[in-house]
């Protein structure tokens, strides 16, 4: 008997995009191998829309607020059907970065020095803040958005500028900039998959630099790193999965300088188009698109 396959994609966060091209791509590949698949959005009909179509396993193809951050999984937990990807704690604590970032620091994960910033009108006392804490250049981002929405690169010039882009999250992220080679690792149902390098044209990999074919960001796999070092990156990525308890697959962003490797953050939902760099790092280890969905899809559970 065929399994039926549940998507849900689209959304309403910032992301939206990138998940529908997600879920077009999933659907796309599962029914070429005989799987009876539906695309739905999450909107106040879901539990129904669930209900009616009476799915094997729910693939969660969403991205950024509402979709990886532990609402979306609360609601397909109460519903009792297995569903792909982390659950709701481990889905809640990856997306916040400063819950995730003092977790990396408590268990040893070197991660970027950084503070948290609340917006007041003025932001006057926010330069002498960073002089004191980090210096610059810093990073700003929001606290709980995913594939580099609204990340900025600030040096003393520009930063009161940038600072307008992120007024409405109020709260957010400001981490010491650190320099180097940008390097991703994946890990798949606990287990390691790969690492791939990106040297972007850009300032950094940025969302532009991730989701346009224009960026002609370079990706570079195998990763030029020596034996040990390549096998400490792994072990940071698969050390951040289990610590937050990750399932299914989790691509973790690293930073790497001086000999350190930075842990950036840990991503439970990445992206599963044509540009994607889980798929790349698992078809290098000879895992075709189709058999790296299967493995998640094995994974999916209506546990926590």
């Amino acid at each position: 008997m065929k399994k039926k396959i549940l998507i849900i994609s689209g959304g309403i966060s910032k992301e939206r995009k990138i998940s529908l091209d997600t879920g077009k791509q999933v659907k796309k590949e599962l029914i070429k191998n005989n799987y009876i698949v539906k695309i739905v959005e999450p909107d106040f009909k879901l539990t129904n829309k669930i209900k009616l179509f009476k799915p094997n396993i729910i693939f969660n193809a969403l991205h950024g607020q509402f979709g990886e951050d532990g609402y979306i999984q609360t609601i397909l937990e109460s519903i009792g059907i297995p569903y792909t990807h982390s659950g709701i704690i481990s889905s809640a604590i990856a997306m916040d970065k400063e819950i995730s970032k003092k977790l990396f620091i408590k268990n040893n994960i070197i991660t970027p020095k950084f503070f948290t910033y609340m917006f007041d009108k003025s932001n006057k006392d926010l330069v002498k803040l960073i002089d004191k804490k980090l210096k610059f250049p810093v990073v700003i981002k929001p606290i709980n958005e995913g594939s580099s929405v609204n990340v900025f690169i600030c040096s003393r010039k520009n930063i009161t500028k940038n600072l307008k882009f992120l007024e409405n999250y109020k709260k957010i992220i400001i981490e010491e900039f650190i320099p180097g080679r940008e390097i991703q690792a994946a890990i798949i149902n606990d287990k390691k998959l790969g690492a791939i390098e990106l040297k972007p044209r850009r300032k950094f990999y940025d969302y532009v630099a991730k989701y346009s074919s224009k960026a002609k960001t370079k990706h570079i796999i195998p990763v030029d790193l020596k034996k040990n070092e390549y096998n400490k990156l792994m072990d940071l990525a698969i050390k951040a999965h289990k610590l937050i308890g990750c399932r299914g697959v989790t691509r973790s962003d690293f930073k790497y300088y001086k000999g350190k490797f930075f842990l950036l953050e840990i991503n439970t939902q990445p992206g599963m188009t044509s540009l994607s760099l889980v798929p790349e790092i698992a078809a290098y280890q000879g895992i075709n698109f189709m058999k790296l969905l299967e493995l998640i899809l094995n994974d999916a559970s209506t546990k926590k």
